[in-house]
């Protein structure tokens, strides 16, 4: 569409070539920051998403065949599973310092080993 007025027409030309101009440097600057990041981050010593959910899958197979050794070794042991006598570390810690471990409360009493029966 064009004006009677040829200032309008070249103001609007010139605008419009701006934006074109704008629009090329935003893409420009856009590539030059991917660019820089790509290169700041690949001198960092990242792991790929694959990578993790490797080394994540065999963490999850490490934990079960803990859980499976530990049932293993408490039966062979001949206690049942979970009741401490394992060697879990917690609860030695727990029982050696005096506090609460697997039901028994500390009663202050220097021999806290539990309620007493008649």
């Amino acid at each position: 569409m064009q004006t009677q007025n040829r200032l309008l027409d070249d103001l609007a030309r010139v605008a419009t070539g701006a934006m074109g101009v704008a629009a090329g440097m935003r893409g420009e600057l856009e590539a030059r920051l991917r660019e820089q990041f790509e290169r700041i981050l690949s001198g960092m010593d990242l792991v790929t998403r694959e990578e993790f959910e490797v080394v994540r899958a065999m963490a999850v197979e490490a934990r079960e065949e803990q859980a499976r050794l530990s049932e293993r070794l408490a039966a062979l042991e001949g206690h049942p599973a979970g009741d401490g006598k394992t060697g879990n570390a917690k609860t030695g810690a727990a029982k050696a310092a005096g506090g609460k471990a697997r039901g028994r409360k500390a009663t202050g009493r220097k021999d806290a080993a539990g309620p007493k029966t008649p």
